[in-house]
């Protein structure tokens, strides 16, 4: 047998142990949870509701952490997320109800909201606003093939002749649909791999940004043109107004202001706490002020990682562990070990805002990737007939995406750029959801999408990690 056989066979029966062990867990834990659940609804009963919440927030975090088996397999933890809510939200169908509750919870969607909100707050803090900047046309061509490709296709070819006679509007929502990056979950795989600094990434990251006004402006429109037969030029020029003036206005201003809002908020207090407040109230503000713009809040989000910078911080006290690298390295006489440590300490001082607020992160993302997978209901692969024309369309939009890479130019991975922005995740769900809401599509084309976000939110995470370990 050829060693490429044998890794194959290793792969496979690591992946069959890996199921049988997934499944057995959830087997126990389903089973072992009933009388939680049981205790916990009488306590809601008794005027104690929150109880129940609290349950629940430890079911998810905790299928979460079971769900990283999945890296012993060298696919990154989110993918085990998104197919750990997927299996939980669909258990139902097997007639287990006891996670149902979870996906009508208030505060458990509250959560999973601030959970991107922080995700895209972190990864705004790992990436550098003058690295984007190199980037920015490169940026710009991707993620305007990457909406106009993809949208046309939908709307006018693929949509069309694949389901023919339904009302151009429903085409119309396809193709927005068809516009959507989900740019939480392609950030995190290069988050998880080290790879956020790459040329690759910060095309990704940019265009993703300028996908998501593009595409909700897009949205807008559509959902105007839906609701009022028609729109004007001044309403279209007003939406993009907003979006585009937001994201400009928020960048400049937010540069200008961060070092004097920082040296304030650290005369109040100089200590970790205030360190923590400031940032995190930063990046909460301005998603709050993109909602208000009409933008998605992870697109404030990011913009406020972006513009804070180490700089911002430096009159607030030293993390302690470069004050005790200070202590230890003062009666040292070693001029060599004193660079080292030097290095150490400084890449401490830049990176400790990224520090402190990973332990949030690391709480509230993973709600965030389980509460996705369980909003995918497998009852729509029931139907042959949907679930074919959902597989070529699912082609189609990943196609869309394979192009807009190659708008990237010279000098980039094109294919690693073009697969970063194919996975629709939570923002295709949206677009589908606002077309059912206003009644502009069938149940039959809400399946088709919903299966074309499933097949593009979970090929992406593997195909990814793949590529990104064969990078240099």
């Amino acid at each position: 047998m050829s060693s490429f056989s044998m890794r194959v066979s290793n792969f496979l029966a690591q992946g069959k142990a890996l199921r049988y062990k997934m499944v057995l867990l959830i087997a126990l834990m389903s089973v072992a949870i009933v009388p939680f659940v049981q205790a916990s609804e009488g306590a809601a009963e008794g005027g104690h509701g929150p109880v129940t919440t609290f349950l629940w927030i430890a079911v998810i975090l905790v299928f979460a952490k079971i769900s990283g088996l999945v890296e012993k397999i060298g696919q990154p933890s989110v993918l085990g997320e998104l197919v750990m809510g997927v299996i939980l939200g669909n258990l139902a169908l097997l007639g287990i109800h006891v996670f149902d509750p979870i996906m009508h919870d208030p505060i458990i969607a509250f959560l999973s909201e601030l959970g991107v909100v922080i995700l895209l707050f972190q990864i705004g803090l790992e990436s550098n606003i003058s690295e984007m900047k190199k980037v920015g046309a490169k940026a710009g061509a991707v993620a305007i093939t990457g909406v106009v490709v993809p949208f046309v296709l939908g709307a006018y070819i693929v949509g069309p002749w694949l389901m023919p006679g339904l009302d151009s509007n429903a085409y119309l929502f396809l193709g927005a649909a068809l516009t959507a990056t989900s740019v939480g979950i392609t950030a995190r795989v290069f988050q998880e791999l080290g790879k956020l600094k790459i040329k690759e990434a910060q095309i990704v990251l940019g265009a993703a940004v300028i996908d998501d006004v593009l595409g909700l402006i897009i949205l807008a429109i559509v959902s105007a043109m839906a609701t009022m037969g028609a729109v004007s030029l001044g309403v279209i020029g007003i939406i993009a107004a907003k979006a585009i003036g937001f994201l400009i206005g928020a960048i400049i201003l937010g540069q200008l202001l961060a070092p004097y809002l920082g040296t304030a908020f650290s005369k109040i207090h100089a200590g970790v706490g205030m360190k923590f407040t400031f940032a995190v109230s930063f990046g909460l503000i301005l998603a709050y002020l993109a909602a208000v713009f009409g933008l998605a809040a992870i697109v404030g989000a990011f913009a406020a990682g972006l513009i804070l910078d180490p700089v911002h911080f430096k009159y607030f006290k030293d993390p302690k562990v470069v004050k005790d690298i200070k202590e230890a390295m003062a009666d040292s006489k070693d001029e060599a070990m004193k660079a080292k440590l030097q290095r150490v300490m400084n890449k401490h001082s830049h990176s400790h805002i990224e520090d402190i607020v990973e332990p949030l992160a690391l709480f509230l993302v993973p709600i965030f990737f389980v509460v996705t997978g369980m909003a995918v209901n497998l009852e729509t692969l029931k139907d042959p007939k949907v679930v074919g024309v959902a597989l070529a369309i699912s082609v189609i939009a990943v196609l869309g995406k394979l192009v807009a890479g190659y708008a990237a130019g010279k000098g980039v991975n094109k294919m690693l750029i073009g697969f970063g922005m194919v996975p629709r995740g939570e923002v295709g769900l949206i677009f589908a959801s606002i077309g059912k809401g206003i009644g502009v599509i069938s149940d039959e084309v809400f399946s088709i999408i919903v299966i074309m976000v499933i097949l593009t939110t979970l090929v992406t995470p593997p195909i990814l990690a793949a590529m990104l370990k064969k990078m240099k």
